[in-house]
């Protein structure tokens, strides 16, 4: 995977809604503190929208995706950033034009959970690194100064983001495993499968996983929806992260994933909860179960 460049004090930013509609008080807030950072930050006109035909989304699929790839597009921009999640990435994927998108060269997203389907298109169809993380108008970013600073060191100063651990962290199964870290929202990456923009396998990869809001049933059906197409055969290892309003699941994942014969790092802590890591997704890493820790090999941004 290429690794975008990182940012520096005075780089243009776009923040883009690709899935729902965004609290304006909170977006207001993240862009205030995105200036803060030296960044020259512009708001995505669907940022702001709600659709008239369905609320959960910011404007329709057009508006969205042309917002996307006009700043992806625009040499002036340095990075896309994502407002929130929620829903909607999917149904905009198909209005996107990949050949342009990759004739622009490459640059930071930064998102999660609904942006896990972005994040697996910008891989498979740009050949991109991307980061896994707060979203300019969610209250991880705005309310958790750790998340937030995490994030801003990432961008600017990614060779001190190098080593991913948390407090927490813990071995569900021991062990030692190196890949390239793909993943993301369990529920999004099943959704994937077998659409043009989804991973096609894991082989080789780190895999990791979080979820917001599940029943115990449904991640099951995620997790073995994955197990019986094959999608996780030749799998490295696995890096869990929050379970934030789930049912309990660590039995679950032990039940459903054990069985791989790789090590599996618990709580690594990122993803839906109250403070979170900036994960970048495709690069190579070093998993560390025993010692509860994700090593990039390289810095995520050049």
């Amino acid at each position: 995977m290429t690794r975008p460049p990182r940012l520096m004090a005075g780089d243009r930013v776009v923040v883009v809604s690709p899935s729902g509609p965004s609290a304006a008080d909170r977006l207001a807030t993240g862009v205030a503190m995105l200036r803060d950072w030296g960044l020259e930050v512009e708001v995505a006109p669907s940022a702001g929208e709600r659709s008239d035909r369905f609320s959960y989304l910011a404007g329709d699929d057009e508006a969205r995706a042309r917002d996307l790839q006009g700043a992806w597009c625009d040499p002036s921009v340095a990075a896309v950033l994502c407002a929130r999640g929620g829903y909607g990435v999917q149904r905009m994927l198909e209005h996107l034009d990949w050949d342009e998108m990759r004739a622009a060269g490459p640059k930071v997203l930064a998102g999660y959970s609904d942006i896990t389907a972005l994040h697996s298109a910008i891989a498979t169809q740009l050949g991109l690194v991307s980061l896994h993380a707060p979203m300019v108008a969610t209250e991880v970013f705005v309310n958790d100064e750790s998340s937030a600073e995490h994030l801003r060191r990432t961008l600017f100063e990614p060779e001190e983001t190098q080593t991913l651990t948390s407090e927490i962290a813990r071995p569900l199964v021991t062990g030692q495993a190196r890949g390239v870290t793909v993943g993301g929202c369990l529920s999004l990456l099943a959704a994937e499968m077998g659409t043009p923009t989804g991973h096609p396998s894991a082989a080789g990869a780190i895999l990791l996983l979080e979820d917001v809001d599940e029943k115990a049933y449904r991640l099951d059906g995620y997790l073995t929806h994955l197990l019986r197409s094959g999608w996780l055969e030749g799998v490295a290892g696995v890096a869990v992260g929050s379970w934030q309003g789930c049912e309990p699941v660590e039995e679950l994942v032990r039940d459903r994933l054990g069985g791989l014969g790789v090590p599996i790092l618990w709580d690594l802590g990122f993803g839906h909860c109250g403070s979170t890591l900036t994960v970048p997704l495709g690069v190579t890493v070093t998993l560390d179960a025993d010692a509860g820790t994700l090593v990039l090999d390289d810095p995520a941004l050049v």
